[in-house]
């Protein structure tokens, strides 16, 4: 339910791909996913962790590439068709 909470009150399900330079071997990239729901477009949460990123993390940032989903609606949904065999 906390969840449809913040869908709710204009939280959107925010999945960020995170590249960054491997700390020990700096011609290596590294993958990180972060997820959570955060306010579009601005992402506020999202830059929090980024900053922190910056400051405490060893592994310099490549890019960042953001993908969101809103509020999924009963209509929104499509159900494939059932076969029903007698």
């Amino acid at each position: 339910m906390a969840n449809l909470w913040l869908q709710l009150h204009d939280r959107v399900l925010t999945t960020a791909e995170i590249l960054y330079y491997f700390p020990d071997y700096p011609d290596l990239l590294q993958q990180f996913i972060w997820q959570d729901y955060d306010v579009a477009p601005q992402f506020p949460h999202l830059n929090k962790f980024l900053g922190f990123w910056s400051r405490e993390l060893e592994g310099r940032l490549h890019s960042v590439r953001i993908s969101n989903v809103g509020v999924l609606f009963p209509g929104d949904i499509r159900l494939p068709a059932l076969e029903v065999r007698h």
